[in-house]
């Protein structure tokens, strides 16, 4: 149960991580990592996070780096130069505040400023330039992280990382909806859903600008590669319903697969919080398996040419770190102030939020 405090993979110290959150074969097998370049990624987010007014200077400064938002990215881009995981980071920390502005949205009944929110943030993501000095912090700040993942990679992948964008934009719309009218998705609606408002594709698309290559569709859409990708963010994603599902309940939230399950499926919470085990492991399972495909796919596409081996290094590189995603989310989900509602003095209101209607001016 090793976490890495100081940025290497050196020293290591231990973490409580309990018994119906461990996953022995991540603590074993997917090794942790955390990019070298961590320490300064930390703190330029957190200066970030207030030169934007994304968060207030006393929350970031209780708060921020408790979250760990950094310690995630950069558990999982390994290989990124320091710009790409900067600018990555920020972006991530970003998304981190869109999702509580969402949540308050919801709880405080805003249902206009959420309307105005998800209809600027269609904007700016097709003309961020424009957006950078916003009026809501929040749409200049999401401008400013968007414009910097512009730079990486041709127009071609900014189009599609747009493109996957704004799918999940709406997708939390239709979140909104659901929980403002008290709506649980089937288990099959839910699962649909989550893969967008989890971002699956935006995170995957993000190991592309680390590897310093696009690639292109053919490869992409290879079996052994996008089984891969899916993989390791349905564990992901369905690793942090079974950490996050003690604050949803208190929360009264609708949207986590094991609320689906305990309403349409008849699951007691017990039974609920098996399911979701067994679903987080076979992902790991499966993901070993379709591992060793993909890296055979990335041999064969080095066939002589510069571009093959391009290719071939850029997929293993993406591989690689989808790997990484593994222990970086396990370790981020048990060391981050963000799931421990048991400190929190109201569990259904987290102490790093900020309550009020922000850009509502």
């Amino acid at each position: 149960m090793h976490a890495l405090p100081d940025g290497t993979t050196s020293a290591p110290t231990t973490i409580a991580v309990p018994p119906s959150l461990s996953l022995p074969v991540i603590e074993a097998a997917f090794d942790r990592q955390l990019h070298p370049y961590w320490p300064k990624c930390q703190e330029k987010t957190r200066a970030w996070l207030l030169e934007k007014r994304l968060m207030p200077a006393d929350k970031v400064e209780e708060y921020a780096d408790g979250l760990c938002y950094t310690d995630l990215m950069a558990g999982y881009y390994i290989g990124a130069s320091d710009e790409v995981l900067q600018a990555i980071a920020d972006y991530s920390a970003w998304f981190f505040v869109w999702d509580d502005r969402h949540d308050r949205d919801i709880v405080h009944g805003r249902p206009v400023a959420w309307r105005r929110l998800r209809d600027r943030l269609h904007t700016a993501l097709d003309f961020p330039g424009a957006h950078l000095h916003h009026e809501d912090p929040l749409v200049a700040g999401f401008a400013d992280s968007v414009s910097r993942l512009y730079a990486f990679l041709p127009r071609t992948w900014n189009l599609r990382f747009a493109r996957h964008f704004h799918a999940v934009v709406d997708a939390y719309d239709r979140e909104f909806h659901n929980r403002t009218h008290g709506i649980v998705p089937t288990v099959d609606e839910y699962l649909r859903l989550r893969r967008l408002t989890f971002a699956h594709w935006i995170w995957t698309d993000l190991l592309e600008p680390v590897a310093g290559c696009e690639i292109p569709d053919p490869v992409r859409k290879h079996p052994a590669y996008r089984r891969a990708a899916l993989l390791s963010q349905e564990f992901a994603a369905w690793y942090n319903d079974l950490c996050s599902l003690p604050k949803e309940i208190a929360g009264d939230e609708v949207h986590n697969l094991g609320i689906s399950l305990i309403t349409h499926e008849g699951l007691t919470l017990e039974q609920a919080v098996v399911e979701l085990r067994n679903r987080v492991e076979k992902c790991i399972t499966e993901f070993i398996e379709v591992e060793g495909e993909a890296l055979r796919f990335a041999d064969d596409l080095a066939d002589g040419t510069v571009r093959g081996k391009e290719l071939s290094a850029a997929v293993r590189a993406c591989l690689s770190n989808m790997r990484n995603w593994f222990s970086s989310v396990y370790w981020f989900h048990h060391e981050s102030g963000r799931y421990m509602v048991d400190s929190w003095d109201d569990r259904s209101t987290p102490p790093y939020v900020n309550n009020e209607a922000a850009g509502e001016k």
